[in-house]
């Protein structure tokens, strides 16, 4: 399956097009991060770590998901 890996540091936001319905809970809630008008869309950097885990436990789809990166 297709997907597209947005980090921000601590996390990093892991989107499954193919899993989208498109209910747009993501642009509402955090529409500084998600802005399907630009390219790339998902700006991971506008957000905390912690409003996109929020955000993104809100993904009716699951198409959202996410992943906290470790140091090495």
């Amino acid at each position: 399956m297709e997907t597209h890996k947005y980090p921000n540091g601590d996390i990093t936001v892991i989107w499954q097009p193919q899993k989208c319905i498109h209910s747009a809970i993501c642009v509402k809630t955090l529409p500084k991060v998600y802005n399907p008008k630009e390219r790339p869309w998902i700006k991971a950097e506008n957000a905390t770590p912690e409003e996109l885990k929020k955000q993104i436990d809100l993904c009716p789809s699951g198409a959202l998901s996410y992943k906290f990166n470790t140091k090495q």
